[in-house]
């Protein structure tokens, strides 16, 4: 719904009912990610795209099937299907598409979802693509980080929804969930796909070394986008980095500083320091403390993190700006290898993103999940 956003918004401020077909699973080479949507207007007229051309026309029947009887489908196009190769799903790919009809008595919280798209405040669009009680299907709930508009069918549904639909809103990603009947977190009988409307966080790997590359999978994997940045083109290629979305030869510090001058850079970003030299860690780590970012981190023995300081000290930095640094980076995992140490520093950055406290579940009490912490 991101392309569409805009002109479904225009259309229901009309008065007018289009169908909407949203790709909400996909599975080998589809060729659009969930949340791609197409909308069919009621003068016949299409706009967005829901897989390349490979089953447009046949949503576009389907959706207008769908105005007319006000039952939402969810439909499924593989290669493995019969129908697949008659609406020419050529790319091997299977995707599910749900196809509603959307108008003002349907969705009265578009304005909402369209004020809070256009704020850049973070939003998330949970609808209910399948249920054992077909009445609840196209039910839909707009989660923000802090509250909720419309519902699910029960509170007990709405809560469940609302918990899992804003971990997938922080990490900037879209998705189906399942449930059973009534958001039992284990069971089968309800999917609900959950559109978020936020960009992904963006990780920044500085060091171009074994260390990153495990850092750029285990970003990657966590929803980031990632960049990996070295000064040394030797080092820093894409032959080195696959997992990484963008490799980058430049200095880190005037990369960072560029990033943040053009507006990339916001409260989310995860900063890894990894170069394990003063010339290169000292610069960058005086931009990335002075910048509001979710975390800034940073390799080094002990011996190196003392030495790190002082230099920092030397170049300018209060103590307030030096207590934000992660250093030693990670959790205390007893990690050795390159794909331990980057699980112990996924661990850390989730522990504070969400507030944990990094300790073993079975020598806690209470909540597992407790509020966000950012």
């Amino acid at each position: 719904m991101h392309d569409v956003l805009d002109e479904l918004h225009r259309r229901w401020q009309a008065g007018q009912t289009v169908g909407v077909g949203t790709v909400v699973a996909t599975f080998s080479s589809a060729p659009r990610a969930p949340g791609a949507a197409m909308l069919v207007g009621a003068e016949g007229d299409v706009v967005g795209s829901v897989s390349g051309g490979c089953v447009e026309g046949a949503v576009y029947e389907l959706a207008q099937q769908v105005v007319d009887t006000r039952v939402p489908v969810l439909q499924r196009y593989g290669v493995s299907d019969d129908d697949a190769f008659a609406v020419g799903l050529t790319c091997g790919g299977i995707i599910d598409i749900f196809v509603e009809r959307i108008d003002r008595d349907s969705m009265p919280e578009l304005p909402d979802l369209v004020t809070s798209v256009r704020e850049g405040t973070p939003v998330a669009v949970a609808t209910i693509v399948e249920h054992t009680d077909p009445a609840l299907v196209g039910s839909r709930m707009l989660v923000w980080q802090d509250r909720v508009a419309g519902g699910l069918g029960s509170s007990r549904i709405d809560d469940a929804v609302a918990d899992d639909a804003r971990g997938l809103l922080a990490s900037g990603r879209s998705g189906t969930l399942r449930y059973g009947p009534e958001g039992q977190r284990r069971g089968e009988g309800m999917a609900v796909f959950v559109n978020s409307f936020e960009p992904q966080p963006r990780m920044l790997v500085f060091g171009a070394i074994d260390f990153a590359a495990a850092m750029a999978r285990m970003g990657s994997f966590l929803g980031y986008e990632v960049t990996v940045c070295d000064a040394r083109p030797v080092f820093a290629t894409k032959s080195r980095f696959p997992d990484a979305d963008h490799v980058v030869v430049d200095w880190p510090h005037r990369y960072l500083a560029a990033e943040a001058e053009a507006g990339r850079i916001d409260g989310r970003t995860v900063v890894t320091v990894l170069t394990h030299d003063p010339k290169f860690d000292v610069p960058v780590l005086k931009v990335a403390l002075r910048l509001d970012l979710a975390y800034v981190g940073a390799m080094g023995s002990r011996r190196t993190h003392d030495d790190r300081l002082r230099r920092l000290r030397e170049a300018g930095m209060t103590d307030a700006e030096l207590k934000r640094l992660s250093s030693p980076i990670g959790l205390d995992l007893g990690a050795r290898t390159p794909e331990e140490t980057a699980v112990s520093i996924a661990a850390e950055i989730i522990a504070l993103r969400w507030g944990g406290g990094g300790r073993r579940l079975s020598d806690t009490d209470g909540r597992i999940h407790t509020e966000q912490h950012r």
